[in-house]
């Protein structure tokens, strides 16, 4: 087996050892007293088990290899075998590559999705409540759960603002958690049609805004109440018509950061403080990884962009049925079924992408 390589996956072996060490914490029925405690566990020992997998695999292609040369001088039929096993060993080692990338930390955690409506008026609002519907038939081809938050709907339908928390059922295989799948989702969507509104057939543009922010458990963000100002006021729908005659409707403001959160989809004020709360944490956690991101300069330039609701990400053109996403230039003529859900070519497609820039950006 080739020293280098076997350098090149020292990394892999540390992790061999700390899936073999978290093995036997589980083994012992005291861990299970600590329910955090054997979840974080659980949780690790999962991300580990593809790359040791992943290792032994390519361990085991080395081995063949090396035997196979081997033998190969003795006797020529074996290296007839070779360039075989060269490019299976080859791609085991590639393989093992991608698996020891440095993984996103919010890649195992469900999201709530914000969609904003934009440039566009009520044009807008309609293909914020496209987009959204978009994503809720996309959660349910994966299997998740969805969890309309809080919504301002517009007065011809569609919304001005809607969140909605996607969670995986169970425990999610590495990179199929709803964050590791839909984090490049965040940013401008274009839109060019013919609007419901619009008499004389023209084509207009407009766009909404989508964020995808991580949500975060309670133990994974600081926040000190007393810096969060609470407001309540009485919801209204469409128009400004009272929706109900009690202040029910809460507004936080977290003072440190300003980011102020809005809830007013529930009867209680408790239910909508508490989905309010749940936002709030969220986007401070993502405000927090985009600071650390800021910092590591070198991992910002080798992803795909994401949750940067300033960036025009991606146009969908009805006239011409087309999908266009104009990071990766990737382009699709079957628009009607990635608005019905259909975005997993999508989604692969910018994950590849991100992957293979990162790839690049190690060597």
């Amino acid at each position: 087996m080739a020293k280098e390589i076997t350098e090149r996956f020292t990394t892999a072996l540390e992790m061999l050892a700390e899936h073999a060490e978290i093995e036997t914490a589980l083994a012992d029925p005291g861990v299970h007293n600590d329910p955090n405690r054997a979840r974080q566990l659980s949780k690790r020992y999962s991300q580990l088990g593809p790359i040791v997998a992943g290792y032994r695999a390519w361990h085991a292609a080395e081995d063949d290899l090396t035997a196979a040369r081997e033998l190969a001088v003795e006797d020529q039929s074996f290296a007839a075998e070779l360039p075989a096993l060269e490019e299976f060993a080859a791609a085991a080692a590639t393989k093992l590559e991608e698996l020891l990338l440095p993984r996103d930390a919010n890649d195992d955690r469900d999201v709530i999705i914000e969609v904003k409506a934009g440039a566009g008026g009520d044009e807008s609002a309609l293909f914020a409540g496209d987009l959204l519907r978009m994503y809720m038939r996309y959660a349910e081809r994966q299997g998740w759960k969805t969890e309309l938050i809080d919504a301002t709907e517009s007065d011809l339908g569609g919304y001005k603002d809607v969140s909605v928390a996607v969670k995986a059922k169970g425990v999610a295989e590495p990179g199929r958690a709803p964050f590791a799948r839909l984090k490049f989702e965040g940013g401008v969507h274009r839109v060019q049609r013919v609007p419901e509104t619009e008499s004389a057939g023209r084509i207009h543009t407009s766009a909404a805004g989508v964020l995808i922010l991580p949500e975060a458990d309670e133990v994974d963000v600081e926040l000190n109440m007393n810096d969060v100002r609470v407001d309540v006021y009485r919801s209204s729908g469409p128009g400004g018509q009272s929706v109900n005659t009690t202040d029910s409707a809460v507004r936080l403001t977290h003072v440190p950061t300003g980011i102020v959160v809005s809830c007013q989809n529930e009867k209680s004020q408790l239910q909508n403080k508490e989905s309010a709360l749940r936002i709030l944490r969220a986007r401070l956690l993502s405000a927090a990884q985009e600071a650390q991101d800021e910092l590591d300069s070198a991992q910002r330039k080798s992803q795909v962009r994401t949750v940067d609701r300033s960036e025009r990400i991606r146009t969908y053109n009805y006239p011409e049925n087309r999908l266009s996403d104009h990071r990766i230039n990737f382009k699709s003529n079957n628009l009607e079924s990635v608005l019905d859900g259909d975005l997993e070519p999508v989604i692969q497609a910018l994950i590849d992408a991100d992957k293979a820039a990162r790839l690049t950006a190690s060597e």
